[in-house]
């Protein structure tokens, strides 16, 4: 097995190596290793009493079970080395207490996905890359024991009735997985962290995700609650511009925040927090996005929130926007601000059949001043490549203009990302908006060009 963490990559080139090896030490791990350690964890169970234990402080109970375990591995006649048996004890414990395999893992803030593809077979994002672990699952029945154990927490269930499940660990991370029979090589596992602490505008600028001139702007259309829509690919940034975004929002409004699983971070202190909720053993009771939306109408909210919208939700969260919840902002995944646009109608077609084009397209005209595009490129660098506005309609299409935009140039040897943000030197028609609300903008601002070398 690997000792060291292998970049996924076309030419298979190892471009940094190591860095496992800091975080844990897994050579020589070897079946006769993993069948004693899964030995050492049955008679433990058999031998204490967790109920029992439930009742002390989490330290004591780490402590007991430490030792347990510890008395365990010296009553094995299999010879171990003192690194190995401390190895085998800690890896003990995070089966109890934890994850199992997955915790070194979780333990890495340079994390930010998860992706087991096979118990033999694991995968992590870093730095916007993803790199092949030497982390290993002993077969499909701990793996799946390990996904039972997270959705647990949370009330969900997974089962060959229900074998697909969205659920969240205590920290946030979003988790999804899938088992037998729809996962058809074994159960599946991805899990999204996020960073401990949520990304600010200003981190954006520094990570070279957008310039200074575009945060202003973004800033500044926020606090003159201008409707936003965040557009990108999976893993392309929108959530952590979301909530960059939603920072600039005053602390004396009512904020609604409507998600799938639960991972928006606002910093306000007045924050109704809702999330969708899935069908029962009997396959009702499930709570869909657009149920919420419709229910944060009554909630007397100053902005709604949307994590996502992917379906017939789209309706609602426009008649929102049209109706009086200006300020609000959502995601959805598309890859232009054109794209975007295609994908709200056809939503909003799919919540009302009756609805023609024309009466589709001023609804969305109407209701979304902005688009936000975000992307990932190869190098794993995320990037603002369009802040587009919508600037109504002109007979039955959507007029939409660029306002900044990021231009790819060029690619360097180690296969770093050039470009260029470029201004269109376009002045944005809420310009006047923004000034009416007191944020004053420099003309110029809108003539910048910051090369990305």
């Amino acid at each position: 097995m690997a000792a060291a963490l292998d970049p996924v990559s076309r030419t298979g080139e190892n471009r940094e190596t190591g860095w496992v090896n800091r975080l844990f030490n897994r050579e020589g791990y070897t079946p006769e290793y993993q069948e004693l350690k899964f030995t050492l964890h049955r008679k433990l169970l058999d031998r204490i009493n967790l109920e029992a234990l439930s009742s002390m402080a989490g330290e004591r109970v780490r402590a007991e079970i430490r030792a347990a375990v510890a008395k365990l591995v010296e009553e094995e006649k299999t010879p171990l080395s003192l690194v190995e048996k401390d190895r085998v004890i800690e890896e003990i414990l995070d089966e109890v207490f934890g994850l199992g395999p997955l915790e070194p893992l979780l333990q890495d803030p340079t994390v930010s996905d998860i992706l087991v593809t096979t118990p033999h077979l694991v995968y992590v994002e870093r730095g916007g890359k993803l790199y092949r672990t030497p982390v290993e699952f002993k077969d499909d029945a701990h793996l799946l024991r390990i996904i039972e154990k997270v959705v647990s927490r949370v009330g969900r269930r997974v089962d060959e009735s229900s074998p697909l499940v969205d659920a969240r660990l205590p920290d946030g991370s979003r988790v999804n997985a899938a088992i037998p029979p729809v996962a058809v090589d074994g159960p599946l596992l991805s899990i999204r962290r996020f960073g401990r602490h949520a990304l600010k505008g200003e981190d954006l600028v520094a990570k070279l995700a957008m310039t200074e001139g575009m945060l202003e702007l973004l800033k500044g259309c926020v606090k003159a609650r201008l409707n936003i829509l965040i557009c990108g690919g999976t893993g392309s940034g929108k959530t952590t511009l979301l909530n960059a975004l939603s920072s600039y929002i005053p602390e004396d409004e009512r904020i609604v925040t409507i998600e799938d699983a639960a991972e928006l971070r606002l910093q306000q202190t007045h924050v109704a927090r809702m999330e969708t909720r899935p069908a029962n053993v009997e396959g009702t009771g499930a709570i869909h996005i657009r149920h919420l939306v419709i229910n944060a109408l009554r909630m007397r909210p100053d902005r709604i929130i949307v994590g996502e919208v992917r379906s017939e939700e789209a309706l609602d969260m426009l008649q929102a926007m049209n109706t009086g919840h200006d300020g609000s902002l959502t995601t959805i995944h598309a890859n232009t601000p054109r794209d975007g646009l295609g994908r709200l109608e056809v939503m909003v077609g799919m919540a009302n059949a009756n609805m023609g084009i024309r009466s589709i397209r001023q609804q969305i005209a109407s209701a979304v001043d902005l688009f936000v595009q975000t992307s990932r490129f190869s190098d794993g660098t995320r990037r603002i490549t369009h802040i587009t506005e919508v600037v109504g309609m002109e007979q039955d299409i959507i007029t939409l203009q660029d306002i900044f935009l990021f231009e790819k140039t060029g690619i360097t040897e180690n296969g770093r990302v050039l470009g260029r943000f470029r201004a269109t030197g376009i002045r944005p028609k809420f310009y006047e908006r923004l000034k009416s609300c007191g944020i004053a903008l420099p003309p110029q601002m809108f003539q910048t060009v910051v090369e990305i070398g």
